[in-house]
């Protein structure tokens, strides 16, 4: 097996993992093959868990609906629109080293327009925005690898 194919074939077996948390109550998946370790978690379980804070006077609310005031807050604080990595491999952010990058926060981005590139099996593919507006984070980091269905960049639309 040639490294490029050894490469895919782990690259095809961590989204299978990963589609398979997903479908699954399980909120972490930890594989073990030979000195190579694996370990796959839920957005969930990495949160951290936030407790009510009560104002000295106010009064005191139940857990429950502390928990969901927090909840909905955060929800509105992390649920940005974002461009997701259709696919998995390795994120560019500009067309070549020391060149400039396609997309940079606080400009303005189209529907279409390419925002990176992800390199999966030795291809190059050009990652394009199915979104409008401005960008407010970048989130995948350039040279490393980003997985199907995360987030690449947080667009805020205009």
């Amino acid at each position: 097996m040639s490294p490029g194919s050894a490469d895919a074939s782990l690259l095809g077996l961590i989204d299978r993992l990963a589609a398979l948390l997903e479908r699954t109550d399980l909120t972490e998946l930890e594989v073990q093959h030979g000195g190579t370790g694996l370990v796959l978690r839920k957005q969930s379980a990495l949160a951290p868990a936030t407790a009510a804070l009560v104002a000295p006077g106010a009064p005191a609310t139940d857990g429950a609906t502390a928990a969901a005031g927090t909840a909905a807050a955060d929800a509105a604080v992390f649920e940005r629109p974002s461009v997701k990595a259709p696919l998995s491999g390795i994120w560019y952010g500009s067309p070549a080293p020391g060149s400039a990058p396609y997309v940079n926060v606080g400009g303005e981005v189209a529907v279409g327009q390419v925002i990176g590139l992800i390199e999966a099996m030795k291809l190059f593919n050009e990652i394009k925005s199915d979104l409008a507006g401005r960008v407010v984070k970048i989130t995948a980091e350039n040279g490393k690898l980003v997985r199907a269905k995360h987030p690449l960049i947080e667009v805020e639309p205009l």
